[in-house]
């Protein structure tokens, strides 16, 4: 190991550099991984932006899969060598009330990968041990890496619904999130509806393992699903609160709308719809590090797999603004020299 590595860095607002950072050692809980592949993800604008945090340079990146490099202080249970992964979660505190509760996910003094920590567009990075996830054998890091954020959040959201095997689930999007929550909703068991804009995306739809195809750009895709007899979930994965809005009386009875993509324009609702029906509307974000092992063995297990498109650690803005346009088809993974990306 060298006494410096490569990293992509913003500097400012939207702007990116090359830089050489120092090696440092790993602190108390900490693990320093040498980092094989990190995804590209539109929450990376937290950072490019500085929409959570001014802290400039600040390394993005929040889907990094690597190798454990060094042990810190204090840190057991993990081994030099072992393949892990990090998600836009940096690892909990485990004393705050919410951890005490067992909510990780909402503990209090956790830091967001990428935003107040350096994360991985980097050949190194440091990252709290408590926020690890175990990566599979049979998953290349490339695979991977999308897993730790966009499988992490699809997943735990269907995971932990009120829906049984056999109901009717409705994806809303196929884009990033919803192409992967296509996937494990037909694996999980569920009745699948995908709800995306344009004919062309029928076929895609179906391999991916929909049972069927809405057409939002054709028509209101609330027809379609009352249809269908109402879905008891309908998974927003598209940033539209227009959308949340248009499909709420898809729900039957007692369904429940679960918003993971973050819009801007305002969501509206009927009460007589809320109270009527019993529908309910929630939101989800991410999950704890328990649930990413679940995401990457599960993935593991039933073939879940994100359709990528991989380039050189050095590419990342350009991947960042592809990523931007809605181009990415339909995530992007940096990969460094580390490990290109290769299983173990």
């Amino acid at each position: 190991m060298g006494t410096t590595y490569k990293a992509v860095q913003v500097t400012k607002p939207g702007e990116f550099a090359v830089a050489m950072k120092p090696m440092v050692e790993p602190g108390a809980g900490q693990v320093r991984m040498k980092v094989e592949a990190c995804g590209v993800c539109h929450s990376d604008q937290a950072t490019v932006q500085g929409l959570f945090s001014r802290d400039w340079p600040r390394v993005p990146g929040h889907e990094v899969v690597g190798r454990i490099d060094a042990i810190g202080a204090g840190v057991e249970g993990w081994t030099v060598g072992q393949r892990v992964g990090v998600g836009f979660l940096g690892g909990s505190c485990g004393y705050c009330d919410f951890c005490r509760a067992g909510d990780l996910v909402n503990c209090q003094n956790q830091a967001f990968t990428g935003v107040q920590s350096d994360g991985g567009y980097a050949e190194v990075m440091l990252a709290k041990a408590s926020g690890l996830v175990r990566i599979p054998d049979a998953l290349s890091s490339a695979e991977a890496a999308p897993l730790l954020c966009a499988g992490l959040t699809t997943f735990g959201a269907l995971r932990n619904a009120p829906v049984k095997a056999g109901d009717l689930v409705a994806v809303l999007g196929i884009g990033g999130l919803g192409h992967l929550a296509i996937q494990y909703a037909r694996h999980m068991g569920f009745e699948v509806a995908a709800i995306g804009r344009g004919a062309e995306r029928a076929d895609l739809a179906k391999k991916l393992g929909a049972h069927h195809y809405i057409d939002s750009a054709a028509s209101n895709p609330l027809p379609a699903l009352q249809a269908l007899g109402g879905a008891q979930l309908i998974l927003i994965t598209a940033p539209s609160g227009k959308a949340v809005s248009e499909t709420f009386k898809g729900l039957r009875p007692g369904g429940v709308s679960i918003v993971l993509g973050v819009a801007d324009d305002p969501i509206k609702s009927s009460t007589i719809d809320l109270v009527f029906g019993t529908r309910r509307l929630e939101g989800a974000l991410t999950g704890n590090p328990a649930t990413g092992d679940a995401t990457l063995r599960f993935s593991a297990l039933a073939g879940v797999a994100p359709i990528i498109e991989t380039v050189p650690l050095e590419q990342a803005p350009e991947a960042y603004e592809k990523m931007l346009r809605g181009e990415a088809r339909f995530r992007m993974v940096l990969v460094t020299k580390n490990g290109k990306g290769r299983a173990a």
